[in-house]
């Protein structure tokens, strides 16, 4: 009851800023056109092995439909301004795990994305860019599965980068170094197969392929749900991480102002 009680509120709380997201979506979609033109450029002279121009289209007309589902979640889950403004001190008293309310929040945000974001720019791909539609019914449960654990992978991470601000007030720059891995290692622009060798084995061996390669490539129906094990793996990992630092923040807890 309380997940949803909190993700709703966070919904809401959102609907205010439905014209300057409105905008943003549409930033969005105009920087998904951009680099489906510059890979159309570079597949009229180049292979683009198993993808084609048309795979290679959709392969990132749906990277950049999900990126705010999966990469652009709350800074540090909003904790550091809660540590700046004490309010972390309130938090941490409540009678509900820090984790468990920053995370039902943050899903919150993400359905709004999600049905603000991510569709509007999804119908315009498939209308405007002949995107690649799922032959299967399974490969959308399977596509929307991805997405999920994407998403709470991401959660984690950031949630991680968020304690952070218990030691130092400035985390934020983590969550600029976490974007920068991301863009470069999740498959975002460029497949992971097509990355030199030593990064993609660095890749490979990270979460950042489970938050756009894979879930693109199920939709893409290139893989099949076996790939959603690592997902689950990395979604438990995760999990055990947080828990076990939200019980070291408790012993660190440093309130800056308040």
């Amino acid at each position: 009851m309380l997940f949803h009680v909190l993700a709703r509120k966070a919904y809401a709380r959102n609907l205010q800023y439905r014209g300057s997201h409105a905008l943003n979506t549409f930033a969005s979609a105009i920087f998904g056109f951009i680099y489906v033109s510059i890979w159309v450029g570079i597949g009229e002279n180049q292979n683009l092995g198993e993808y084609g121009i048309s795979g290679m289209i959709s392969y990132i007309a749906f990277n950049q439909t999900i990126l705010s589902l999966t990469v652009f979640v709350t800074n540090g889950l909003g904790l550091e301004a809660s540590v700046r403004s004490g309010q972390i001190s309130i938090d941490m008293m409540r009678p509900v795990h820090l984790f468990y309310m920053t995370m039902s929040r943050e899903w919150g945000q993400i359905g709004y994305h999600l049905v603000y974001k991510a569709f509007p720019i999804y119908l315009a791909y498939t209308v405007l860019l002949s995107m690649q539609l799922p032959d299967r019914f399974v490969t959308w449960l399977l596509t929307a599965a991805a997405v999920a654990f994407a998403a709470y992978i991401s959660i984690c991470i950031q949630y991680l980068i968020g304690v952070c601000a218990l030691w130092t007030t400035e985390s934020r720059w983590f969550s600029w170094v976490n974007y920068a891995l991301s863009t470069l290692l999740s498959g975002f622009l460029i497949p992971i197969e097509w990355l030199p060798g030593w990064l993609q084995a660095i890749s490979r061996y990270s979460f950042y392929p489970y938050l756009q390669y894979y879930p693109a490539r199920i939709y893409l129906e290139y893989d099949n749900g076996i790939v959603l094990l690592g997902s689950i793996l990395w979604c438990a990992g995760l999990t055990a991480i947080c828990l076990s630092a939200t019980a070291i923040v408790r012993r660190k807890l440093e309130v800056q102002g308040g």
